[in-house]
């Protein structure tokens, strides 16, 4: 769904100090601060009886243009009575780095000398781009005998049968064609166990850092992630589904153990809503060009591989009276306050004070990999694919 919310932006400099005194219009060059509806101070014991508030930032560029200031936002934490535009209130905390893709290949169901196919089905936005439903491969192998002694043997030596999947995996093709892109390039393979219960990892790789332009009207920041699905059956590879495989032949049951997801936050990331929303914030001259001293109005405040935690406020007008009956779609307000991480005590005190406690996710996932055959300690994730 479309976001037609007119959203103001404010990025807090590393080491912004909160004012204590003053108005909006004492405010030096990229500092940040919240003031109450008579532009005095706000703070975390005055803000709860203002009727709203404001967030404020000072500009270097001043000629025609005061602070740049949100419209009015009205908290609600003493109950119904009070009178609240606020429709959504919720941080989302910074992580720098994205967690991988992870799963396992487990439960082998399979007879000896039966031919096996793993297939890989990998997903990213530069990929998806060379291959048409990711980017497939399929490796085969012939499942090998326990050495049992049995005549005529009964059970699959489940080790060797993933060490000789895991070496097809990482095989490499002749030459330094650019077509010949390797399994090993995007995942990292390893056997977890010695005995029959031995299992298949498969662990994503992270995606490799595209080159940042200089230009200032070019986009820094690509969501972009990579995630892939799984595919064993018997029998030789085919032009299997690329959604589902033949229920019928499954040898082993794929577990998809951890999600891959984005990095959130970082400095990268809010670079790209500068531009994204330069439009809402400058009093003239709204459009971005290639040269430099076009963009007077333009100002960053980012600081490069700063982490950032964010905080929305989305709200309606304050005077309800200013809604007129019309053929159109009403607008709402978002304000945005990127936050470096490590200095967010001071205005999300005074925030909770006015619209009560913010709404967060959770800490950072955090994944340790292991290239040794202990036995892991997951859970399985209940995220719809992909």
């Amino acid at each position: 769904m479309a976001d037609f919310s007119l959203t103001t932006l404010f990025v807090v400099p590393v080491g912004n100090t909160l004012p204590s005194s003053g108005s909006t219009q004492n405010l030096t060059a990229g500092q940040v601060g919240i003031f109450l509806n008579d532009y005095t101070v706000a703070t975390a014991g005055n803000i709860a009886a203002a009727p709203y508030f404001y967030v404020a930032q000072g500009r270097t560029n001043t000629y025609l243009q005061g602070s740049k200031r949100s419209d009015k936002i009205a908290g609600c934490v003493t109950g119904a009575a009070c009178k609240s535009n606020v429709t959504e209130w919720y941080k989302s905390n910074g992580c720098a780095t994205a967690v991988n893709q992870v799963t396992d290949v487990v439960d082998f169901t399979v007879k000896p000398g039966e031919i096996v196919t793993l297939t890989l089905r990998g997903f990213s936005s530069y990929l998806e781009t060379l291959y048409f439903n990711g980017f497939t491969r399929s490796v085969t192998v012939n499942a090998p005998c326990l050495g049992c002694g049995d005549d005529p043997c009964t059970d699959v030596d489940v080790p060797q049968l993933i060490d000789e999947l895991i070496l097809k995996l990482e095989s490499r093709a002749p030459g330094d064609n650019p077509d010949n892109i390797y399994l090993s390039d995007f995942y990292q393979f390893q056997r977890l166990g010695n005995n029959q219960s031995a299992f298949l990892r498969i662990t994503g790789k992270p995606l490799t850092k595209y080159g940042q332009p200089c230009d200032v009207a070019a986009f820094p920041w690509e969501y972009d992630r990579f995630y892939f699905r799984t595919f064993i059956f018997s029998g030789p590879a085919t032009t299997a589904d690329f959604i589902v495989d033949d229920p019928c032949n499954r040898v082993a049951t794929p577990v998809i153990r951890q999600r891959s997801n984005y990095p959130v936050g970082t400095s990268a990331e809010v670079q790209q809503l500068e531009k994204n929303f330069y439009s809402y914030q400058a009093g003239y001259l709204k459009h971005l060009y290639r040269m430099g001293g076009y963009n007077e109005n333009f100002e960053s405040w980012v600081t490069d591989g700063q982490i950032y935690d964010l905080y929305y406020i989305r709200f309606n007008e304050y005077n309800r009276s200013e809604y007129q009956w019309g053929d159109y779609i009403y607008e709402d307000s978002m304000v945005i306050i990127a936050v470096p991480s490590n200095q967010t005590s001071g205005i999300e005190a005074i925030l909770e004070a006015a619209l009560g406690p913010v709404a967060g996710d959770t800490s950072c996932i955090t994944t340790t990999s292991t290239t040794t055959t202990v036995w892991p300690s997951t859970s399985t994730t209940t995220t719809l694919i992909p």
